[in-house]
């Protein structure tokens, strides 16, 4: 599905449950989701935190401390809209002191684990906890779980991460809330940053095409216009009219570059290119961007800050 921001609407997520679906409007409960534990933790340090995606593992770390160890399931590369967990990671799981996950259906094949997981082991999806007026919807009403493309809203995140860690380990409340102000601070100058870099490209060239819809919170808050070849989830195949019509608009825009990225196939985007070209307009590949995965561990992408740094400076080597 061929999705732009003009697209896009700010919605209020009503009631979710600990497993919001993707493309379920209709919860019946109007109140905003409260972070809930029902005893405080009792057992040794460090706590053992287990995270799906790199992002969330990030935040975790960072608020976290020497007081959590953080076991990611998600790897560089791995696409968490369609990734199914193995018998080890259901291991890995069931041997957690509390769960922290994205939400908003990011990781849709793993619901059934984490409903299961939640009735003994506390569990939260991170996203699900942001200010519900800022959470953007496709035009099919699925809730968009991109959130961290606006640094704004990720650092939000940060202090969800620090409120679950709070209430489930009270013992170190003051290093947890030190530690989280302290990054948000970082994400504060990351988000300015990204604005006076992005608005260095001459508006009418700022248009990002990337292999999924993953970037529209990106575009809300460094002012891009925004299009991917397949929707919101790369579960949702591509079709040979979403392609012409995409061929189409690049063509007429006269876009200089696309866009793959790390963690989907790259082959809807070389038929896109190819497509351009039989069109006579030749687009260039702009570069890999880092969307629903991270980069490797202990590299400079490897973490939330190099990640949206290296698509920034990536995005404006090509546009500009």
């Amino acid at each position: 599905m061929i999705a732009n921001l003009s697209r896009y609407a700010m919605i209020a997520i009503v009631g979710v449950p600990l497993l919001a679906g993707c493309g379920d409007s209709t919860r019946a409960a109007h109140e905003k989701k409260t972070i809930q534990i029902e005893k405080p933790y009792a057992g040794s340090h460090p706590i053992n935190a287990v995270c799906t995606t790199g992002m969330v593992a990030d935040l975790v770390r960072h608020v976290g401390g020497p007081h959590v160890t953080v076991q990611q399931i998600l790897g560089a590369d791995i696409d968490p809209h369609t990734y199914k967990a193995t018998t080890a990671d259901t291991r890995l799981i069931s041997q957690a002191d509390v769960i922290l996950y994205s939400g908003l259906h990011l990781e849709g094949k793993m619901g059934e684990i984490f409903e299961r997981m939640s009735r003994k082991i506390p569990t939260f999806a991170v996203a699900e906890y942001l200010d519900n007026s800022l959470i953007l919807e496709d035009e099919d009403k699925a809730h968009d779980p991109h959130v961290w493309f606006d640094v704004s809203l990720w650092s939000q995140a940060v202090g969800i991460v620090r409120d679950v860690l709070v209430k489930f380990d009270p013992k170190n409340a003051a290093d947890y809330t030190d530690r989280a102000e302290k990054y948000q601070v970082r994400l504060a100058k990351l988000h300015d940053w990204a604005k006076k870099e992005i608005a260095t490209i001459p508006k009418e060239q700022r248009v990002l095409i990337t292999s999924h819809d993953a970037f529209q919170y990106f575009g809300a808050a460094y002012d891009v216009e925004v299009k991917g070849i397949q929707g919101i989830s790369t579960d949702a195949e591509a079709s040979v009219k979403d392609i012409r019509d995409l061929v189409q608009f690049i063509t007429k825009r006269n876009v200089k570059a696309v866009f793959v990225e790390t963690s989907v196939n790259p082959r809807n985007m070389r038929s896109l290119i190819e497509g351009c070209e039989a069109s006579g307009h030749k687009v260039l590949e702009g570069g890999e961007l880092f969307s629903d995965a991270m980069g490797p561990e202990n590299t400079p992408t490897g973490n939330y800050i190099g990640m949206i740094e290296h698509n920034v400076n990536t995005i404006v080597r090509a546009l500009k």
